[in-house]
């Protein structure tokens, strides 16, 4: 206690263990990709070193402090949280040190919620219990960023980050358009019951891009149902279908971007739909199954974007996780994933992790 404010602290110490394989190409040993799964970011049109990446890490390790504050007026609470993912302050050479990395930075008070937060649009609750950071990230909607949001019963609706991103004409990568006037707006419905619960989510997005004599902007919206069904006391699937125009960054962790540069300077939006399934199965004395598959197609416009954007992602997977003490879980996870190009190539992931997971 602080005066009349409770604090309280918490966090997971995560240490895992990954045996990864790129079939088309190798990734940096500093790389975020050697940590976790981004779909598009899997190498493709190049050639495998023939060996496979061995990686301990402890950057998944996060920590949060929140606190509660009565007022004449109702509660205030807040979150900040970090973990030490996609750090540039630290290599394997030593010390193994990395920087803090900012998760969570919310104010909560009454129905209102300011900060940074999961995205209204994404029902965290639909997210397949993992050995590692994250799976099944293909066709699943994952967004933290700052945002106004007010509940009020079943329904939510946010004002949100709005930045672009941008494929520039003929393809040749991604880049920033800038975040433009117009927040990104976000009406969402939660149903919950003994069956679990269940949303469905509305997007609006202006997207914006300015550079030189280039001065475009497009309409982006996007659809998503998505949550987790109760089967047994202990069994449950999760799923998740998403589709629109110009989603981008909101799915597959910006497999694709959100539009494209025309010849003229303006801008189209990038359509895509893309879903989740897992199944999680439990046996008995703190021991589950999960199994999942994931998958985004990306309907580019080639002559825009060109035959080098990626066109599809997927992956499945499949892990053992046991509850030991407390709070303590260990498990092991196997994973394929599998990135396409507009020009056919394609380059694939096989993965395995072992992971130590305390959560406290």
């Amino acid at each position: 206690m602080s005066g009349n404010t409770r604090v309280d602290i918490g966090g997971l110490l995560d240490v895992d263990y990954h045996v990864t394989d790129f079939s088309d190409g190798d990734v940096a040993p500093t790389s975020i990709v050697r940590d976790f799964y981004i779909p598009g970011a899997t190498p493709v049109g190049g050639s495998g070193d023939g060996s496979v990446d061995n990686d301990f890490t402890a950057e998944a390790s996060r920590f949060y402090f929140t606190s509660a504050t009565p007022t004449d007026h109702g509660e205030v609470t807040t979150r900040i949280e970090m973990d030490f993912l996609g750090s540039v302050g630290g290599n394997e050479r030593v010390s193994n040190s990395y920087n803090p990395r900012l998760r969570h930075a919310w104010l909560q008070y009454g129905n209102w919620r300011m900060g940074q937060d999961w995205s209204t649009f994404q029902n965290t609750s639909a997210i397949p219990e993992s050995a590692s950071f994250l799976i099944a990230s293909d066709g699943m909607v994952f967004v933290r960023q700052a945002q106004v949001r007010y509940t009020s019963g079943n329904w939510q609706f946010a004002l949100e980050n709005p930045d672009t991103t941008v494929t520039p004409f003929g393809g040749g990568g991604r880049i920033d358009g800038g975040d433009g006037a117009i927040p990104d707006v976000v009406v969402r419905y939660n149903a919950r019951g003994d069956f679990g619960n269940l949303s469905i989510s509305g997007l609006a997005r202006n997207l914006t891009y300015e550079a030189g004599a280039i001065d475009g902007e497009a309409f982006g919206w996007g659809v998503s149902v998505a949550g987790r069904l109760n089967l047994t006391e202990t069994s449950d699937l999760r799923v998740s279908l998403t589709a629109g125009e110009g989603l981008g960054r909101y799915i597959g962790l910006n497999a694709a971007n959100g539009a494209v540069v025309d010849a003229n300077g303006d801008l189209e939006a990038i359509g895509s739909i893309g879903g989740l399934i897992a199944y999680q199965h439990g046996l008995g004395d703190g021991r589950r199954v999960n199994f999942g598959y994931s998958h985004l197609d990306i309907d580019n416009d080639v002559a825009l974007t060109g035959l080098g954007a990626t066109s599809s992602v997927q992956s499945g997977f499949a892990n053992y996780m046991v509850t030991l003490a407390p709070g303590i879980t260990v498990g092991g996870e196997v994973l394929f994933g599998e990135r396409e190009l507009e020009n056919g190539q394609s380059g694939s992931i096989s993965r395995f992790t072992f992971s130590t997971k305390y959560a406290f």
